[in-house]
């Protein structure tokens, strides 16, 4: 199967440049099972980190054209590069191949493995946001905590070391003072770091990758002959008119 990663953002022009893009596809491909390919791809215009809705709202345009483009060229899934998974709904009703957002999954996989979850974000100003997040993806009442690390997403790979010590010092806060049974990195660079079995022997509950728990259930979904119901995200009734996206935009 074939699976693309769409990065809803120019990463490979941006501070961390085309490595890092390269670096993300190795690391997928290293963590999907035995006959999946992984691409990464990203946008050509947009924040070079998300760390607000706003800057959420402005990368959905071009990402929404690269998964129309992706399912074109034959993918079988795609993942939304972005722990907001932003523009998710809006995917799913323009294509048909099965679009998976890391935080949905992410959310959806550790509301099975205990009572309660929380999420490390990266300031305070995103906490309610992502609380709003596991509203929407029906798990509230198992969301124990979101906690904000402080560190900005360029910021994160500046110093390995400091930055776990960081995860793991407001990690045990969620799980000591907010009773949280598993923690999820509520950012991609965070799970880019690949350190959450590192983390999770630290703090003694498991950890959430939400790049891994996103290729995971990609990878189901395709393997099940399985996407997105259309009575749910029917596709745009002017786009089942016979117009495309492109006649849709005004100006």
């Amino acid at each position: 199967m074939r699976i693309a990663y769409a990065v809803p953002g120019p990463m490979s022009k941006g501070p961390m440049g085309a490595a890092e893009v390269t670096r993300r596809e190795k690391l997928l491909n290293s963590w999907a099972f035995e006959g999946t390919q992984v691409e990464v791809r990203d946008v050509p215009t947009g924040p070079a980190s998300i760390e607000s809705a706003y800057e959420e709202a402005l990368s959905i345009p071009p990402t929404l054209d690269l998964l129309m483009r992706l399912e074109d060229e034959g993918f079988d899934a795609a993942i939304i590069g972005c722990f907001g998974d932003p523009g998710l709904e809006a995917a799913r009703e323009l294509v048909s191949m099965p679009v998976v957002g890391p935080c949905e999954s992410s959310m959806l996989l550790a509301a099975t493995l205990g009572h309660k979850f929380s999420v490390l974000t990266l300031f305070d100003s995103l906490i309610a946001g992502q609380e709003y997040l596991a509203v929407k993806a029906g798990v509230r009442e198992k969301l124990a905590s979101v906690r904000a690390t402080g560190i900005p997403v360029l910021e994160l790979m500046t110093d390995i070391k400091a930055t776990k010590s960081r995860l793991v010092e407001v990690s045990t806060q969620c799980v000591e003072q907010d009773r949280a049974d598993s923690v999820i990195f509520g950012c991609m660079t965070m799970s880019f770091l690949d350190m959450a079995d590192e983390i999770s022997a630290s703090v003694g509950v498991p950890f959430l990758n939400a790049g891994k728990a996103a290729l995971k259930q990609a990878e189901t979904l395709v393997s099940m002959g399985l996407s997105h119901s259309k009575t749910a995200f029917a596709t745009p009734p002017k786009v089942s008119d016979g117009q495309t996206v492109a006649d849709l935009k005004v100006g």
